[in-house]
């Protein structure tokens, strides 16, 4: 009779070896994950700007990627420059670009469309949205055109009418650099320095009204009062200035026990002259 075999391994048998440990459950990818995209985007839309154009054509293409920088690179490049030769590298770059005629006259349509939208807004009484509307004409134009002269005299209107006097100033400056007989800037600019208490600067500006269009009565009436104005800050300079060198002289003279009292000016009738006499 044949002997039996047993189903199960002997004891002496090797175990098993374990299994191998289960890798951690793998994250699902970014494109198993369900996309969410905002119903508007976060940036504002043209239409809450009265002079942005919402054409294409009008908004300029946006720049490509900078390339990534190294740190050896950071560490040669040049100091950063300071906002007035960073203005003046800007203004160079646009002078130097030439364009053509029709991208010039382009460029002067725009600027007087915005223009336009500023003349609309400012009879309305709308100033600070006329204000951005000349503001984007000075941006369009091209450079060194006369039409510049008008849109920074009519954005000063619009700064005048808000009592910001020295942008009056600045901005009528800057038309005049354009068109130095532009009358209405000189105007303009004559009234703020008086607003100022710059009776000086605003006389020459109101005599060169006076000089360019007689028939302006305002700047003929105003030229008086200017110099009247200038005359006495003028006095009232002098008065301060010899305060000053008196209050200077009274301290010197006060180590010796004495003052400017001590001393009388008298002028001499015939000569003009002053004979000083000391007293005690």
């Amino acid at each position: 009779m044949a002997a039996l075999r047993s189903p199960f391994p002997p004891a002496s048998a090797t175990p098993p070896s374990p299994l191998p440990p289960s890798s951690p459950p793998l994250l699902p990818s970014a494109s198993d994950q369900p996309s969410h995209r905002l119903a508007s985007s976060s940036r504002p839309s043209s239409l809450s700007r009265p002079c942005a154009f919402s054409s294409a054509a009008a908004s300029p293409p946006s720049p490509p990627p900078s390339p990534p920088h190294t740190a050896v690179e950071d560490a040669a490049a040049d100091p950063p420059a300071s906002p007035e030769d960073a203005e003046e590298a800007e203004g160079e770059a646009a002078e130097g670009e030439e364009l053509t005629e029709s991208e010039r006259n382009e460029m002067i349509e725009m600027a007087n469309a915005a223009k336009e939208r500023g003349n609309a807004f400012f009879k309305a009484g709308e100033v600070d949205q006329a204000i951005e509307c000349y503001s984007e004409a000075i941006e369009l134009a091209p450079p060194r055109a006369e039409e510049l002269a008008t849109y920074y005299a009519n954005r000063a209107a619009c700064y005048a009418k808000s009592g910001r006097h020295r942008f009056v100033a600045e901005d009528c400056t800057a038309a005049l650099a354009i068109q130095p007989s532009h009358v209405k800037a000189l105007m303009r600019r004559a009234q703020a320095k008086e607003a100022m208490d710059e009776p000086n600067d605003a006389l020459e500006d109101m005599k060169k009204v006076v000089e360019l269009d007689p028939s302006i009565k305002a700047a003929a009436a105003a030229v008086p009062r200017l110099q009247r104005a200038a005359d006495a800050k003028l006095e009232a300079q002098k008065e301060e200035m010899i305060g000053k060198l008196k209050d200077l002289g009274n301290t010197v003279l006060g180590k010796f026990g004495l003052s400017l009292n001590n001393f009388k000016a008298e002028q001499d009738p015939t000569t003009g002259s002053y004979n000083i006499s000391f007293q005690q």
